[in-house]
């Protein structure tokens, strides 16, 4: 806890996520009590994943099984997805646990990690902006991609196969060990309800 403190203090005064620049590390506590940290995952690929269960944009990726499956070949190649909710306590898509627990099981969520940002200092660290936003961090640490999830900004589920999939095109870039083409671009979806 005390490290969440620390974090969030400093986050204040951080200087805000940027391409090619270290991400701002952050300590939060996982649905299942584990507290983590993005430090802790030095040496992997990240993916930081903003949501909010009852924004039609998340669910259009949801139900279409578009994150899930991301999320499952993320793990599979031995990379780290950690979704984070920064919702107010009170506001859409403020989820108590068996809530998040219920939603994740009904959508096949499979992130390594869901945390509540509830007073919302990691999500404003990050400057997300949007539910889905979306940053990939290298394993070196550095922020690789921040923006949106994909190239068509629509709630329909039958744009997803029409859409460039940027955070598809950063994870390989960098498991290829090059550069990522379009490292931001415009996120998309409904506001975080800070």
């Amino acid at each position: 806890m005390l490290a969440l403190t620390v974090a969030g203090c400093l986050g204040r005064f951080a200087a805000p996520a940027e391409i090619g620049k270290a991400a701002p590390d952050f300590t939060l506590t996982d649905i299942q009590g584990k507290s983590i940290s993005l430090s802790g995952h030095r040496g992997k690929i990240v993916v930081l994943e903003w949501v909010n269960p009852e924004c039609p944009f998340v669910m259009k990726h949801y139900k279409s099984g578009n994150i899930p499956t991301l999320q499952k070949n993320a793990a599979a190649e031995g990379m780290v997805w950690i979704t984070i909710n920064s919702a107010r306590p009170g506001a859409q898509g403020d989820y108590a646990v068996p809530q998040v627990t219920a939603w994740s099981q009904k959508n096949g969520a499979a992130p390594s990690a869901y945390c509540r940002d509830s007073d919302g200092k990691v999500g404003r660290l990050y400057g997300a902006k949007t539910t889905p936003h979306m940053y990939v961090i290298a394993a070196d640490g550095t922020l690789a991609y921040a923006g949106a999830i994909d190239s068509i900004r629509s709630a329909n589920q039958a744009d997803i196969a029409k859409a460039t999939n940027y955070v598809t095109a950063a994870l390989d870039a960098l498991k290829a060990g090059k550069p990522v083409a379009k490292s931001i671009s415009q996120p998309y979806g409904c506001s975080v309800k800070y």
